[in-house]
């Protein structure tokens, strides 16, 4: 029986020649992302804005959207959002959302008691969360810093097993993802909350696997290749390693799908944000990580006399 090969043996794909079209599309994209996220900003969550979020169910089908909706608008707690959500799992829930309360936790509790005498029977209470304004701030300040440290820490570790290029091609590929993702959030206005956080740095975490890969076999070739042209000896690496790349994430992107399905309005916009990143992260890793190394002269260009020995290897 013949294994099945997404990607045949022995691929020559050319990648370095498009490095002057997915460069400047890239760079632009990238401050599109910051300018959409600074301009319109994400559709942040009771965890960084503070209020009350409420899962209900109605109990019966006059309980509808619309009757929820004038329901709590006579109660005059602000900003109040109902929306409609529905899963394989639950069915159709109402998402509810109430803007912090003047007054701190104590308004914040009042608040919920009011909505829950108002709708009585009507719904079964599935999910309360409440967050005061100084927990918000203080999980909105952690979720930046732990971003930060994440990204110093890569610089820390790719400095130490690689050369210099390789570290600074490392963050800036990985700083174009974590840019990617967040203008993906505020274009789609995902609920960005504290799994959004943990989705950014699981994206980071991947990304980097997939670009070490690549560094790493880029690595081992200028070591055995020392008179190949470096476009043609990093074409060889991705190609030698892109049968590993797509089979990781194509596996990767079928479970998150799974739950993107069957896992609930909870942690859609966690899954479906992490789908996103690994696809952005391949796509960084081959032609975004590889060819900075180029931008960097990782090695100096061969001379005229050494270039017609394109693919001898060193010798040992």
């Amino acid at each position: 029986m013949r294994r099945l090969r997404l990607i045949p043996d022995g691929t020559h794909f050319r990648f370095m020649w498009m490095r002057r079209i997915n460069f400047p599309v890239s760079i632009a994209l990238a401050i599109l992302s910051v300018v959409i996220f600074i301009g319109i900003g994400p559709q942040y969550g009771i965890d960084f804005r503070g209020g009350t979020l409420l899962e209900l169910k109605p109990t019966s089908e006059a309980t509808t959207l619309a009757s929820i909706r004038s329901t709590l608008e006579e109660l005059n707690l602000g900003d109040v959002q109902v929306q409609e959500v529905s899963d394989l799992t639950s069915g159709t829930n109402i998402l509810v959302r109430i803007q912090q309360q003047e007054g701190g936790d104590e308004a914040q509790q009042e608040a919920l008691v009011k909505v829950r005498a108002a709708l009585g029977d009507t719904v079964d209470f599935r999910r309360i969360e409440v967050v005061g304004p100084r927990v918000s701030s203080e999980l909105a300040y952690n979720g930046a810093m732990a971003l930060l440290l994440a990204m110093v820490g890569i610089l820390i570790y790719i400095w130490f097993r690689f050369e210099w290029q390789f570290a600074v091609g490392a963050i800036i590929c990985t700083a174009h993802d974590v840019l990617m993702t967040l203008g993906f959030f505020t274009v789609l206005q995902l609920e960005f909350n504290l799994s959004s956080i943990a989705a950014l740095l699981t994206i980071v975490g991947y990304s980097l696997n997939d670009t070490v890969v690549v560094y790493d076999r880029i690595r081992e070739n200028l070591r055995k290749f020392k008179k190949m042209p470096l476009t043609e000896l990093i074409d060889r690496s991705i190609n030698e390693t892109l049968a590993r790349t797509v089979t990781t994430s194509l596996t990767t992107i079928l479970a998150l799908v799974a739950l993107l399905i069957f896992g609930g309005s909870v942690i859609r916009s966690f899954v479906a944000s992490m789908i996103f990143g690994i696809l952005i992260g391949t796509y960084s890793s081959i032609f975004i990580a590889a060819p900075l190394l180029i931008f960097f002269k990782i090695r100096p260009a061969p001379s005229s006399d050494e270039g017609s020995e394109t693919a001898e290897p060193a010798e040992a």
